[in-house]
């Protein structure tokens, strides 16, 4: 007879992920891809064992794969709501949750659109579709994303969209949307057109014109430059989150410790965002 002893150290066992070495899943917030594809090849540069999958969905999808397990973490542009934190309380985990930056929407248009310059009370005309100056054409990325719920909340208030609204599915589709048709105004992350070392966001930016805003209280019309978002002059502004569900300290942890750290938010800055974890001095300079 074989007796089978039991191994005190079982090669079965899984092995659990630290801060800087394993593999996880994250989803994020599509309208992030291009910061937070730099953000994990800058990490995992720093952490060779450490491996970041991200899957790029609309915002609602990415609260819905924390809910069921299928991602550890997400990258949003809200904080957990009252229901979000209540489950968590039934089911006696305590989420972990960050603002990382100020973020903005931008308006892009046509080129041979000649407004390109628009105040809030026209964007609001424009965003419920009580605009009577002329007819657009509304683009956003897609019916869950993001740019759609920051839009009905914060700039309509609850009215609907005008019912000619589109959904172009991705951020850079709503780009070439916009490029072809002469009507028609996007709403896109300001990511996908701030950095301009990168080559996709100089071709986004030579395909269509960025709109200028005034707020309700400001004085000038203004581009979503880092500068304009940080102080509050741009007014399409917005948070920018990691939201984290993780019983140990694990590779979620060490991944959003880095994105609040100063490597990762010169990587927010790089990308025209305004870090909310880094201490940025603005001083007036005089061009001769």
């Amino acid at each position: 007879m074989t007796l089978l002893a039991a191994c005190g150290n079982n090669q079965n066992a899984k092995k659990l992920d630290t801060a800087t070495e394993g593999e996880i899943r994250i989803s994020v917030d599509e309208t992030y891809k291009p910061l937070l594809d730099s953000e994990i090849k800058v990490f995992e540069s720093l952490y060779p064992k450490a491996h970041i999958v991200p899957s790029y969905k609309p915002e609602a999808e990415c609260f819905r794969d924390l809910l069921n397990d299928s991602a550890r973490m997400v990258i949003v542009t809200r904080d957990f709501n009252a229901a979000e934190r209540d489950y968590f309380k039934k089911i006696k985990i305590t989420p972990q949750s960050l603002m990382l930056a100020w973020d903005a929407l931008a308006l892009v248009v046509n080129h041979d659109n000649p407004d390109s310059i628009l105040t809030m009370d026209q964007v609001r005309g424009i965003m419920d579709g009580t605009n009577k100056e002329r007819k657009w054409q509304l683009v956003f990325d897609n019916a869950n994303s993001s740019t759609v719920r920051y839009i009905q909340d914060s700039i309509n208030k609850g009215k609907p969209l005008p019912a000619n609204t589109m959904a172009a599915k991705t951020n850079p589709e709503v780009i070439d949307y916009v490029a072809k048709n002469k009507d028609a105004i996007g709403v896109i992350g300001v990511s996908w057109i701030s950095d301009p070392s990168d080559s996709l966001a100089l071709a986004f930016t030579n395909k269509v014109s960025v709109v200028k805003l005034r707020a309700d209280n400001g004085s000038e019309f203004v581009l979503p430059y880092q500068a304009y978002i940080g102080i509050g002059s741009y007014p399409l502004k917005r948070g920018f989150y990691f939201c984290l569900k993780e019983p140990y300290h694990g590779l979620g942890s060490g991944f959003a410790t880095f994105l609040g750290s100063y490597e990762g938010q010169l990587v927010i800055k790089q990308f025209r965002l305004f870090p909310a974890r880094l201490n940025v001095v603005f001083r007036e300079a005089n061009l001769k």
